[in-house]
């Protein structure tokens, strides 16, 4: 992509209403523009971040077995009175009548759609194990929307949920699960802690969220330092293996780390004192195990190997898609904007033409231009007749991991420079070196 023939409405003051950082930053970089009180337009990079994101979800659940769906946005209220949430659920579910006076509602959660499917088409233990996912947008009718996409109202989510025949196969599901959060969030760049939860109203007695540390997080955290030197990395799972999924959820379980609605006083003190920690952290994903809570009241049963039906175990289990776009960026920016990690960056790499109208450095930038674009990367070609200053702005503050400079002076020695946004650190190589070292960063 050329930057002169892209979107890219950035701002240089800071709205008003931005009150952190990843807000004021999402902003300015133009990656969204507010349409009413919580809710968001997508432009161009901020749509490129979150489908990467969307991107790293899928395929880590479909690594793990999971099989994707997409259910609609608005759900009949018939489905919820039937499970009994309907009138429970509060304020924040959004209500509504269609022309022909049914209830109606735009989901803020699919337990009930997602079990209507599965007793609809599902009747043997033998289709069982079974999780089916979606990535949907959610509505929930927050009485304060604000930090931009981290406490909207509208937001992107992937919810999945696992039918099984007992509750050991459906804790398995809950300790898969677990194990492919951890890899999907890695993937990011981002170190996700599992904290023991509460369930609010999705209910169930084992539930985890994963938090990314950070100081605006909206959740007070309380966790053994340890914790944070567990990295999962690239090891083999293998997600039908009961004892090495539950090896890695006790793994990353064992130490203490809660979030202050379940924390204990008592057990935090048990923590020797050099490694308690007590912090901010941004929810970007919980998981369930629920039990019968759904599949009793709505008739979700299945014939066992003795011919009787039994009710499936369920869990559910959501990453905050939208939102990590938010939190990826409180945990990587700095003074100059935002620094993307290399797994959900936009763009690859950019590239600064600082002479444009040069003969010798256009080439040289259209030359880098098609070779890294026939590597399969993406590169961001900032062409426009604006002083250096100004791109190399610019560029720091939409965060590409990754800058080639070109200008007439290096040309002359036969180099351009290759700079990290994350160490500010540059390199004068050769183009056709640069090319090599993008790819090889990359893994193309």
């Amino acid at each position: 992509m050329r930057l002169s023939r892209y979107f890219l409405p950035v701002l240089k003051e800071t709205p008003s209403e931005a009150q952190i950082v990843s807000h004021r930053l999402m902003l300015r970089a133009g990656m969204i523009k507010q349409a009413s009180a919580g809710n968001y337009s997508w432009l161009p990079l901020g749509y490129k971040v979150l489908r990467n994101i969307e991107r790293i979800v899928h395929e880590e659940q479909q690594r793990a077995g999971h099989i994707p769906i997409l259910m609609p946005t608005l759900q009949s209220a018939d489905l919820w009175r039937e499970s009994g949430r309907y009138d429970a659920y509060g304020p924040e579910m959004l209500r509504m009548q269609d022309r022909h006076g049914r209830d109606m509602l735009y989901g803020p959660t699919n337990e009930e759609m997602v079990t209507d499917i599965f007793r609809s088409h599902v009747g043997s233990y033998k289709d069982l194990p079974l999780t089916l996912y979606h990535i949907q947008w959610k509505f929930r009718d927050e009485i304060r929307p604000r930090f931009g996409v981290m406490r909207g109202r509208e937001f992107y989510m992937k919810d999945g949920y696992n039918f099984d025949l007992t509750k050991e196969d459906a804790l398995h599901a809950y300790n898969r699960h677990l194990v492919s959060y951890l890899r999907t969030y890695e993937r990011m760049g981002l170190q996700a802690i599992p904290m023991r939860a509460d369930s609010g109203p999705i209910g169930g007695d084992d539930t985890h969220e994963f938090l990314v540390l950070a100081e605006t997080g909206e959740s007070e955290v309380f966790y053994d330092s340890e914790i944070t030197d567990l990295k999962f990395g690239n090891r083999e799972i293998d997600y039908d293996s009961h004892d090495q999924c539950r090896a890695v959820l006790e793994e990353f379980t064992s130490r203490y780390a809660r979030t202050d609605e379940t924390h204990d006083e008592a057990l935090f003190n048990q923590i020797p004192e050099e490694r308690r920690r007590v912090a901010r952290g941004i929810e970007v994903g919980q998981i369930f195990y629920f039990g019968t809570k759904y599949s009793e009241p709505m008739g979700a049963t299945v014939q066992d190997k003795d011919g009787n039906k039994v009710p499936v175990h369920m869990g559910s289990h959501g990453i905050g898609v939208s939102r990590l776009v938010g939190a990826l960026i409180e945990a990587n920016h700095d003074d100059n904007g935002i620094i993307w990690p290399e797994g959900v960056t936009p763009f690859h790499c950019g590239i600064v033409n600082l002479r444009q109208g040069d003969a010798e450095a256009d080439a040289a930038c259209e030359d880098l231009y098609a070779a890294l674009t026939a590597a399969g990367l993406e590169p961001l070609y900032d062409d426009r007749e604006e002083r250096a200053g100004g791109k190399f702005a610019t560029m720091d503050l939409i965060g590409l991991p990754w800058r080639i400079t070109v200008g007439p002076r290096g040309l002359k020695n036969g180099v351009v420079e290759l700079t990290s946004r994350r160490t500010g650190e540059s390199e004068e190589l050769a183009p056709d070196t640069a090319v090599a070292r993008v790819k090889e960063i990359y893994g193309v």
